[in-house]
């Protein structure tokens, strides 16, 4: 009798827990294809990332990073209104989540409001267990400049580049920020240290450089990079500038 007592409540406490087993395996299977998602993403595998994040969702549709990534995949897909819905949906379910309060901050400043990106940006420097404040600080300082407070924007990316010594996100706002004060010196200085380190050049980069070494008065230099922002982004508004002579 003892012994059939042992099992029933064994049945019972198991039975109380199944709940608790049920929704952590719920949220390690949210967990594990946003994380794929994720992977998906920085290979530009876009519409597998959707998939595994629908998945994600199916498993657990609380998990705040599934919206977060999502909201990320629909940016890069100029799926704005969609983008902007994912981000807050990840902040209502986790409102002191500094990657999410990054994500949608730069979302915001990419879309026209740098003003109110930053505020996001500072939330999420709020959180002292945040492991890339340095980019949050970055980001801050090149909204900064799109909204026209370049001391903010100096005071921001310096901040970045304490934590992060040559960091090239902080280098090219830095460029930007001398090249709009006129410092073209400056300017060529961190464009230098900025292209020592960073690859992945983009129309706007190639721009800002070609700008930046007219200034300065390096003739070869500014048609080496107006050449290149010709070969590789012919349709970009930045090719379209520079054929426009401006």
């Amino acid at each position: 009798m003892k012994q059939w007592m042992v099992y029933l409540m064994a049945f019972l406490l198991a039975g109380c827990a199944s709940n608790g087993v049920s929704d952590e395996r719920a949220r390690n299977s949210a967990k594990i294809h946003t994380e794929l998602a994720a992977s998906y993403f920085e290979r530009g595998q876009y519409s597998i990332a959707l998939q595994e994040l629908g998945a994600a969702m199916q498993a657990d549709d609380s998990y705040a990073p599934a919206y977060n990534v999502r909201g990320l995949v629909r940016m890069r897909l100029r799926e704005d209104a969609l983008a902007d819905k994912d981000f807050r949906r990840a902040l209502q379910l986790d409102p002191r989540s500094a990657s999410a309060l990054n994500n949608y901050g730069w979302f915001l400043c990419q879309r026209g409001k740098p003003k109110e990106s930053i505020a996001k940006f500072l939330d999420a420097l709020k959180d002292p267990l945040y492991n890339t404040p340095d980019m949050a600080y970055a980001n801050a300082g090149v909204c900064a400049i799109k909204a026209g407070d370049l001391v903010a924007a100096e005071s921001y990316l310096e901040r970045a580049l304490i934590l992060h010594a040559g960091m090239p996100e902080a280098q090219i706002g830095l460029a930007e920020l001398n090249y709009i004060r006129g410092d073209y010196s400056m300017a060529k200085v961190h464009l230098m240290r900025f292209m020592q380190v960073y690859e992945a050049l983009t129309p706007e980069h190639l721009w800002l450089a070609v700008r930046v070494e007219r200034k300065a008065g390096d003739r070869n230099a500014a048609a080496s990079y107006a050449l290149q922002l010709r070969k590789r982004f012919p349709d970009s508004r930045e090719a379209q500038l520079l054929q426009a002579g401006e």
